[in-house]
């Protein structure tokens, strides 16, 4: 089963890099093909070749916003996961959060950032509090989702044998929930880089939003979709990461 999946695994892989490149070469053949101009759309080994020349700030702005996505994440997660266990145990909570939950998720995230910047600054500390808020939402949302498929038979039965509501949650809800955390986990990966670099844009000191954001003053299209193949390589790594992580511990769904 293992060697099953490593190989299925690998494929999906050699699939995703093929198609990369595929995508690579009808990009290059257009721009030159076409002639089209840098703003329009720049050549691959232009940006290529521009993230050559920009490597030391490229990569500089890379550390810059990952640190702020996953820290960001990190907290956004245990505050989620937290506030969703909170709900399910009291009802009372539950008929508060969830609805506050619903609200604030159904604004954009990034609407909030001209207050978050202006209450916590325009350092690390508003963009990491920016992915927080948007990472705990959509994992509180699929948390308690996830508690809630539990059955209600299956509850009955353990807690006729003795079972105190944590154990309940702690045996039963929590790993018929875990699919749906995972998958909330997954989403958020990408969320979380998405709302840091819009952040960035909007004010900061480094990371790649300012990069691409300085590159449009300066008329630079190339170092912008440089920055933006940076920050796609960062979601992929981290959306990557999170999905080993569902296939190797998650493998019962």
């Amino acid at each position: 089963m293992m060697t099953f999946h490593r190989s299925d695994s690998a494929r999906q892989v050699g699939r995703g890099i093929a198609g990369a490149l595929m995508l690579a070469a009808i990009w290059e053949l257009s721009a030159r093909g076409l002639d089209l101009p840098a703003y329009v759309l720049p050549s691959v080994s232009s940006i290529l070749s521009g993230m050559a020349g920009d490597a030391a700030t490229l990569l500089q702005a890379a550390r810059f916003t990952a640190s702020e996505a996953l820290a960001g994440y990190v907290i956004g997660c245990l505050i989620g996961m937290a506030l969703a266990v909170l709900a399910s145990m009291l009802p009372n909570v539950r008929s508060v959060i969830v609805p506050l939950a619903t609200a604030i998720n159904s604004v954009p995230v990034v609407a909030y950032s001209p207050l978050v910047l202006l209450w916590f600054g325009m350092g690390m500390a508003s963009k990491i509090v920016m992915v927080a808020v948007a990472v705990s939402i959509t994992i509180f949302l699929s948390t308690i989702a996830g508690l809630d498929r539990v059955d209600r038979k299956s509850v009955d039965l353990i807690r006729s044998f003795g079972a105190s509501q944590l154990a309940i949650l702690w045996r039963l809800r929590l790993p018929t929930a875990l699919p749906l955390i995972i998958a909330g986990m997954r989403v958020s990966t990408v969320r979380s880089v998405i709302v840091a670099i819009v952040t960035e844009m909007l004010g900061a000191y480094g990371g790649l939003g300012w990069v691409i954001y300085q590159a449009v003053l300066q008329i630079d299209f190339v170092k912008v979709w440089a920055a933006i193949i940076v920050a796609s390589s960062i979601s992929l790594a981290f959306f990557g990461v999170i999905s080993f992580v569902e296939r190797r511990y998650v493998f019962w769904k």
